[in-house]
């Protein structure tokens, strides 16, 4: 097969790296990827918001399977276009992606679905929604309707923080139009977990789950962050817990879908918090999560292909997954300035060295200069995974790697893992 990744992340490279070890894989390609895809795939020009450069590519290129890694080319419908060209996508169409393109369309969905959910409100002026957080002392999630690259999210413990988001979203439009429309919704207490289920609109085959930590300090301190590492498993998540999300998540919400018409295919993340009340659902992700899909694929013992496959043409019933016992632990090196104003062009060193079998440094914000040095060109850097007989291990090994690696202002957190 000719098989096409389109993004530049760490997901991206993960997902790469995985379906480059597929027999079933002639030519693996992607779309713009990075310098650590360029070691298992051929880069091409395009970038992910070229809708019509993929397009183009992919049948010039005679491309079997399209994966589309970010939530962006999703919402604008880049697997429609793909559909419509003739090529085989996993991804949903933007209709179906707006589960995560829209956050008061996915509480509609769970509402109609009767999928457990935080109580919430939509707005579109301030003073309705401060008197919602008013209701509730402030202690409320304020959220950016559209997508805001992870930061459209502040979760909030007084009055006067809701305020400050509100104003900021509303009034100053700090998120533009994806923060025109505003949900705010109760703040939920207990632990956190991602779950990542491969769908093909109506059968579901869940991924290892897997925990991330947001902020982007040790202890949970500081502002939100796209994600500053991941680990899996999660003792958190039982297996009657995932049986649980399947049947009352996954399934009734993929219902409601094609009932309105927009069959969800591709990667369904739900993030989900455990309450005391049960499992409730946060939030929706048309696409695998990043940082927890670097565990998760270093997990995931086998051939991934057969099963994005599967899930493209729209019959996952003969997909099945083989997971290694081991932990895994990803810590994400970030770019001074992150999550704020990330440095750009500070020289990476040691990240290509070899770490061994049980390690893989996955790269997200980096690029290469001409001289052929490595060097950062985003705010989260690098990925660095291990494997380990448990938790402890996988840290220990990941921490190791991870302090081999040399670059100016770079920060990472050291608790990623710790239960």
């Amino acid at each position: 097969m000719r098989i096409l990744v389109v993004g530049s992340g760490g997901r991206e490279h993960a997902l790469a790296w995985k379906i480059s070890k597929s027999p079933l894989v002639r030519t693996l390609y992607c779309a713009p990827g990075n310098p650590g895809m360029a070691q298992v795939a051929q880069l091409l020009p395009q970038t992910a918001d070229d809708l019509d450069g993929i397009v183009r590519e992919a049948r010039r290129l005679s491309v079997e399977l399209v994966v589309i890694g970010p939530e962006a080319p999703l919402v604008r419908g880049l697997a429609d276009r793909l559909l419509a060209a003739r090529v085989p996508v996993f991804g949903p169409t933007a209709a179906a992606a707006e589960i995560e393109g829209s956050k008061a369309f996915a509480k509609e969905v769970m509402l109609a679905a009767h999928v457990p959910t935080a109580a919430h409100g939509v707005f579109t002026e301030l003073e309705p929604a401060l008197a919602f957080a008013r209701a509730r002392e402030g202690r409320v999630a304020v959220k950016a309707d559209g997508l805001a690259a992870g930061k459209g999210v502040v979760v909030a413990g007084s009055l006067a923080e809701a305020k400050a988001a509100l104003e900021a979203m509303l009034v100053r439009r700090l998120h533009g139009e994806a923060g025109e429309t505003v949900v705010v919704e109760e703040r939920l207490e207990g632990p956190e977990a991602s779950v990542i289920a491969l769908t093909d609109g109506e059968r579901v085959r869940i991924l290892p789950p897997a925990q991330d930590h947001k902020r982007v300090r040790d202890g949970d301190e500081g502002p939100n962050t796209g994600g500053m590492g991941a680990y899996s498993p999660t003792v958190k998540v039982t297996p009657a817990i995932l049986e649980e999300v399947e049947r009352r998540v996954f399934l009734p919400v993929l219902r409601e879908l094609t009932r309105r018409g927009r069959t969800f295919r591709g990667a369904l993340y739900a993030g989900l918090m455990l309450t005391r009340q049960g499992v409730k659902v946060i939030e929706f992700n048309a696409r695998m999560g990043d940082p927890e899909t670097q565990p998760t694929l270093m997990r995931l013992k086998g051939d991934l292909v057969p099963a994005l496959v599967a899930s493209a043409q729209g019959d996952l019933s003969a997909a099945e997954f083989s997971v290694d016992p081991r932990a895994a632990v990803g810590v994400v090196l970030a770019a001074e300035g992150y999550p704020g104003k990330p440095a750009t062009g500070d020289v990476i060193a040691g990240a290509e060295a070899p770490f061994g079998e049980d390690v893989q440094v996955f790269h997200a914000g980096t690029a290469r200069r001409p001289s052929g040095e490595l060097i950062t060109s985003g705010g989260r850097v690098l990925s660095v995974c291990a494997l380990g007989s448990d938790l402890a291990e996988a840290r220990d090994r990941a921490y190791r790697a991870l302090g081999r690696i040399e670059l100016r202002g770079g920060h990472y957190r050291r608790d990623i893992g710790v239960l």
